[in-house]
């Protein structure tokens, strides 16, 4: 078995790599963590995580611009069912539409709009940064399992993903309203939050993950 979490030059990809490593090793698994560039090791991977960090237009932008990439990625996660997860911005990349610095397709895996937080509370700073409670709206999915309600997790953005569909949003975080927190279908799942930077928890839903068989 072996993960690739993918490098399209978003963000620190060593301390997500170092997260899964050590959630790896902690779950006694056997598993391999690699970050990699290059599409044909998504074809030969057991499960794919792509990060996200920066605006959506520029995440897609990177993503497209490695040669067979989207391809690859649509194969694995589509046609293959691999186990998904994309995080934070990667997650994002899973709606229809972001309307961050103009109008930019998604990956459309999941019916929604990214769009700018809004809170009701104007006294809350953007963005969102630093840690905040789940809620898991009492729904059960593999990857949440053993997570108590309410677990503090870690934040940072300033765009959200409006789902189209209640039943894709598996968990909400309230910053001057509710917000999309993990979203899932199928084979996939995406947190908006960071698990690397979010500690035991994180490493729990990381390990969940890891064990996921979709």
């Amino acid at each position: 078995m072996s993960i690739v979490i993918i490098d399209y030059g978003s963000g620190n990809l060593q301390s997500a790599a170092k997260a899964f490593e050590r959630a790896v090793a902690e779950a006694g698994l056997s598993i391999n963590v690699q970050v990699s560039a290059n599409p044909d090791h998504l074809r030969k991977a057991s499960h794919i995580v792509l990060p996200g960090v920066g605006t959506f237009a520029d995440c897609k932008a990177g993503l497209l611009a490695i040669g067979g990439m989207a391809d690859a990625l649509h194969e694995a996660v589509l046609e293959k069912a691999k186990p998904f997860l994309g995080i934070c911005v990667g997650m994002q990349l899973m709606g229809t539409l972001g309307l961050e610095h103009g109008r930019h397709l998604g990956l459309g895996w999941i019916s929604g709009t990214v769009r700018s937080l809004d809170p009701s509370d104007k006294n809350l700073k953007i963005p969102h940064m630093g840690w905040n409670e789940l809620d898991l709206n009492n729904a059960y999915h593999p990857v949440l399992d053993g997570l108590e309600n309410r677990p503090h997790v870690y934040f940072v953005h300033s765009y959200y993903l409006a789902c189209v569909s209640q039943a894709d949003v598996l968990a909400t975080a309230d910053y001057g309203g509710p917000i999309t927190a993990v979203v899932g279908r199928d084979n996939m799942v995406g947190t908006q939050f960071h698990p690397e930077k979010s500690q035991e928890i994180g490493l729990k839903l990381i390990s969940n993950f890891l064990k996921w068989k979709p």
